[in-house]
């Protein structure tokens, strides 16, 4: 079955210290020098009028259907040029596609990534935070790193460091010197996007959020606003919204890798479900959303009972999904089916006795395939490898402003209009 648009990038399969996993003949353990580019080393790191208390505001571009998923651009090394990027909550590591010279590279909009001879050493703390256990580096002058993704693409290459230009919410300009992959050797997975990398926007050391943290130039806050027509914005610090107006549950402790907001009940139509104590992590590297199969089961049967008796009936000749129904004429909007569809939520403690929900309307599950068809946007997460994960994904996010607290640990959400980035550090909620 062709499944268009799945995008899962929160698992973050394995992270090797010895870059000699890839195939073919070159013996990709060679010392960094035998894939520098010709250019010469970077100048040091400068920063323009830093600033404390200010953030990162960045457009988005992408919807969930039909294009299957997001993109924002980063302006990238010296000089600086741009390259488009899959922000991806779900993991560490931000990473380029890279002439060193490339082994594997898949097709990209932007010429690859030239490399610079600044390179990460294997004992940087930075390099120590890719690897699992007491990690081993064939040179101890770089650090090499192999990412594989839950969908089945993954990233061979080298950590090392180069500018980025920011633009902050305050009018100033920062060029701060952050680490990066060099990835020179790529496999793409199940649902390949023609981008340059991804931004790694996880809780580890090395994502960007968290580096440019360590700098003093943001508090250590990301976020992302989705808009259901399309695009919205990403941002880094916590100066673009009222904190006071979001609903706010803790991270979850046990599951430090992801942004978890630990276990959740599935609520439809505002009623139990009886399906409690779900490990549920949000995910901007999703496409869609996904509940494990037993909780997949019962959501499928709660809506299918809800639409007997509707003019709506399941259809067999629409692949874009695995379930789509199909009415007297072809639909042209969500609004045209949303009333024959019930709300549903995932209900999370928020550190007291009250829960809090999560809200999931029809058109945040919901989308019109290119046939006509009202498809649903949640999959079954145990058959596409997530075993008893559950995950909200971009879909599920839209038209919502959705936050990532690493300094008081905790997730926000709150209703939002994403459809413009804020221009200024005025608050926009």
């Amino acid at each position: 079955m062709n499944i268009l648009g799945i995008w899962v990038m929160f698992v973050v399969v394995a992270v090797s210290a010895v870059a000699g996993a890839g195939s073919g003949d070159i013996n990709q353990q060679q010392k960094w020098w035998k894939w520098m580019s010709s250019s010469s080393g970077a100048s040091s790191s400068s920063v323009v009028n830093p600033v404390v208390s200010s953030s990162i505001v960045l457009p988005l571009v992408g919807n969930v259907y039909p294009l299957g998923y997001y993109y924002v651009q980063l302006n990238i090394g010296q000089p600086s040029r741009p390259f488009f990027l899959d922000p991806d909550t779900g993991s560490d590591l931000t990473w380029l596609q890279c002439d060193a010279p490339c082994v594997r590279c898949t097709r990209a909009p932007h010429p690859f990534y030239k490399p610079n001879n600044d390179l990460v050493p294997c004992k940087d703390p930075l390099c120590a935070s890719l690897h699992q256990g007491d990690h081993r580096c064939e040179s101890p002058e770089q650090c090499d790193y192999q990412v594989d993704y839950a969908d089945g693409g993954s990233s061979l290459g080298v950590l090392l460091n180069d500018l980025f230009t920011f633009n902050m919410t305050n009018g100033a300009w920062i060029i701060p010197r952050l680490a990066l992959g060099c990835g020179y050797d790529q496999l793409p997975g199940q649902a390949f996007h023609p981008l340059d990398g991804v931004l790694g926007l996880g809780k580890g050391k090395a994502s960007i959020v968290s580096q440019l943290h360590s700098k003093g130039l943001v508090r250590n806050v990301v976020g992302h606003c989705l808009s259901g027509r399309g695009g919205g914005f990403l941002f880094f610090g916590d100066e673009v919204y009222d904190s006071s107006r979001i609903v706010w549950t803790p991270m979850a402790h046990d599951h430090m890798k992801h942004y978890s907001a630990g276990s959740g009940e599935l609520i439809f139509g505002g009623k139990g479900t009886g399906f409690k104590n779900l490990f549920v992590v949000f995910d901007s590297g999703s496409s869609f959303s996904y509940l494990n199969s037993h909780t997949y089961q019962g959501f499928i049967s709660l809506l299918k009972k809800e639409l007997n008796g509707k003019p709506l009936r399941e259809t067999k000749d629409d692949y874009t999904l695995p379930l789509c129904w199909k009415g007297r004429r072809p639909f042209k909007t969500i609004n045209d089916v949303k009333k024959y569809f019930k709300h549903f939520a995932l209900s999370f403690s928020n550190g007291r006795k009250s829960k809090v929900h999560f809200e999931i309307p029809p058109e945040s599950y919901l989308i019109i395939s290119s046939k006509g068809s009202i498809c649903l946007g949640v999959l079954n997460g145990t058959e596409a490898g997530l075993q008893n994960v559950n995950l909200i994904g971009d879909i599920s996010m839209q038209d919502k402003m959705v936050i990532y607290d690493n300094e008081k640990q905790a997730i926000g959400w709150s209703p939002a209009n994403c459809d413009s980035p804020p221009k200024s550090n005025n608050m926009i909620m």
